[in-house]
């Protein structure tokens, strides 16, 4: 948490304002304060500091998980991770608690990335795409066809539910989507991912790409303090719903744990593997 959709929606608001913030694109960076180090991943916070000031900030976009500030001379790449933020607001505003890097940008802005596990991490990188080659397929793009997923499903011999958080496998999905799109798709979350028939893949396949596009939709998912402005949680098919019927079939929903993950699934919509 965050995920593809709650990220995708910082980077919107980012990119042409809201969530109470001006658009970033267009804005220079005049100076930085990094208040807590760990927060910069690469270069040093010295040379971290050194290097951005003066550049412009041309678009953003995201990866994945990660959102992507296209510089003019090179890229900023933040990943939020458990408990990280972003917010735009005018300079002068009071520091919140949690408060990690603030960025002073021109026309009296500031963007500040607030963090208050401590998780969350900043690169200033020369080569985002080189430094990101490592994740998989964008879900969303057309590119990313139902005959790449069972391609891809058919080199594996992993469980679904692990598999699909794995960012090299498929980027952007976490906890939530993957229980939200297994279920859409009747797919047990223990089931072995090269074992899936066609009519399955095609079924996941769409599911993926409903479930984040509804995410997208409703700005993400709310569920603790960490983000702020989604709806999904009101939409939750499965996740944070054990004990609760489904609306499906009327079952409980049942929680189990997958790969140290609570994983939330209907044993009657998703029946065990077999065979």
């Amino acid at each position: 948490m965050p995920e593809l959709p709650e990220v995708e929606t910082i980077v919107r608001a980012l990119r042409e304002g809201g969530r109470g913030g001006e658009a970033l694109p267009g804005h220079r960076i005049e100076a930085v304060d990094v208040s807590w180090a760990r927060s910069v991943a690469e270069p040093s916070v010295e040379g971290f500091t050194r290097q951005v000031v003066g550049q412009r900030i041309e678009a953003v976009t995201r990866r994945g998980k990660f959102v992507v500030l296209h510089l003019d001379r090179q890229a900023l790449l933040i990943h939020l991770r458990m408990s990280g933020d972003l917010r735009v607001e005018s300079t002068g505003e009071q520091t919140q608690p949690h408060d990690r890097i603030r960025f002073f940008l021109s026309g009296g802005l500031s963007l500040v990335f607030n963090d208050p596990r401590k998780f969350g991490r900043v690169w200033l990188v020369d080569d985002w795409q080189n430094t990101l080659a490592g994740l998989g397929p964008e879900p969303l793009d057309e590119a990313f066809t139902v005959g790449e997923l069972a391609q891809r499903l058919r080199v594996t011999r992993r469980m679904i539910k692990p598999l699909l958080l794995d960012q090299t496998f498929l980027a952007g999905l976490g906890n939530i989507y993957t229980d939200e799109a297994l279920h859409l798709a009747r797919i047990h979350p223990l089931a072995p991912a090269w074992k899936l028939s066609t009519e399955q893949v095609a079924r996941l396949w769409g599911a993926i790409r409903s479930v984040l596009m509804e995410g997208i939709r409703r700005n993400g998912a709310s569920i603790d303090w960490v983000y702020r402005g989604g709806e999904f949680q009101h939409h939750f098919l499965v996740y944070q719903r054990a004990g609760m019927p489904c609306q499906g079939c009327g079952s409980p929903i049942q929680r189990i744990v997958v790969g140290q993950r609570g994983t939330y699934f209907c044993p009657v919509c998703q029946p065990p593997w077999e065979g």
